[in-house]
């Protein structure tokens, strides 16, 4: 009997072991890390802009809503074109009686020209039909302009996207009197984000112009590289804040206007002990990490951490040595602990 027990146990210490084993580790280790101020910061869009009416009228159809996509030179609404329509036939028929006066005016000049060169009218008939060609040839130019100007605001009534984005707000509907001046639409490019962050004149100096930023999306829990960042030359009058605009790389999935960021912005580099920060296990107050020895057995050990690094890591303040091994998976080691 009393074999069968050694053989169990011995059994039971080996599947232990190799458990163990399948259990994914990383080393505690002192690595040299980025040392960075941590500024919070909202997300907005490069290019946002809201379309307004140029023309009044009523609102005749609208062909996107919120969160639709639109590309560049889409029609997304249309005012009622019927009175622009008839103030442009009005200008082009004025525009047309002109150019007949006009070339009646000139038909006029030219032969009282021959006929002055002839001596058979005087210089002042002849002063008087160059006069009149003169006139003929202003209001030709006037009415023209005018047409131009009714064919502009005939074009008016289609509303154009100027680049291709989203729409972020509608705020007119179908039937509503628009003036010029009225937003129809709000839209932005979802290509090209960045981050706008208000940095303390104390920092400055540390940060300086152009930075490295690390950019923590805490909703998608990951870090974006900021491609550039560009602090302004001045600082606001009222909380004498500095602003600066970190972009971010284009295209990048799942970031929208007014998201909360964290900016880290680099300031120096420090050599600490480092932990990933998977293997941390949190449980209320309790922060712990399972320590794996070198014969697989696992343990349970509470920790001390500071602050989270921009490459998934965690400085360890306390309970842990360099050298020693954690586990990555800390429920699963939580059930071949003891």
């Amino acid at each position: 009997m009393k074999n069968i027990w050694m053989f169990g146990a011995l059994l039971g210490s080996v599947m232990s072991v190799q458990a163990a084993e399948q259990l994914a580790v990383a080393p505690v280790e002192y690595r040299e890390v980025a040392q960075t101020y941590v500024a919070e910061g909202l997300v907005e869009a490069t290019r946002q802009s809201t379309v307004s009416a140029q023309i009044s009228g009523r609102v005749k159809e609208i062909y996107f809503d919120v969160g639709d996509r639109v590309k560049p030179g889409q029609l997304i609404l249309r005012i009622d074109e019927r009175e622009a329509a008839q103030a442009l036939a009005g200008s082009q028929a004025q525009l047309a009686q002109a150019q007949a006066n006009l070339q009646n005016a000139k038909s006029t000049y030219e032969r009282a020209k021959q006929m002055f060169a002839q001596k058979f009218i005087s210089q002042a008939a002849l002063d008087k039909a160059e006069a009149d060609y003169r006139v003929a040839v202003a209001q030709a130019a006037a009415s023209s302009a005018g047409a131009s100007q009714a064919g502009l605001a005939h074009a008016y009534t289609a509303v154009i996207a100027p680049y291709g984005g989203v729409v972020a707000s509608r705020h007119v509907e179908v039937g509503e009197m628009v003036m010029p001046g009225k937003p129809l639409m709000t839209g932005f490019d979802p290509s090209e984000m960045r981050v706008l962050v208000s940095l303390p004149q104390y920092k400055l100096a540390e940060i300086g112009k152009h930075p490295e930023v690390m950019v923590e999306l805490p909703a998608l829990g990951k870090y974006i590289k900021a491609t550039s960042t560009q602090v302004q030359p001045l600082a606001d009058a009222r909380t004498h804040g500095t602003e600066a605009r970190v972009t971010l790389p284009p295209n990048e999935a799942g970031i929208y206007p007014g998201m909360f960021v964290r900016a880290h912005f680099v300031i120096g580099k420090a050599k600490k002990l480092m932990l990933p920060v998977s293997a941390v296990l949190r449980r209320s107050e309790v922060v712990a990490v399972y320590v794996v020895d070198d014969k697989g057995g696992v343990k349970l050990r509470q920790v001390r951490l500071g602050d989270v690094s921009t490459d998934g890591g965690v400085e360890v303040l306390a309970g842990l040595s360099a050298g020693e091994r954690v586990a990555l998976d800390p429920i699963k080691a939580g059930m071949m602990g003891k």
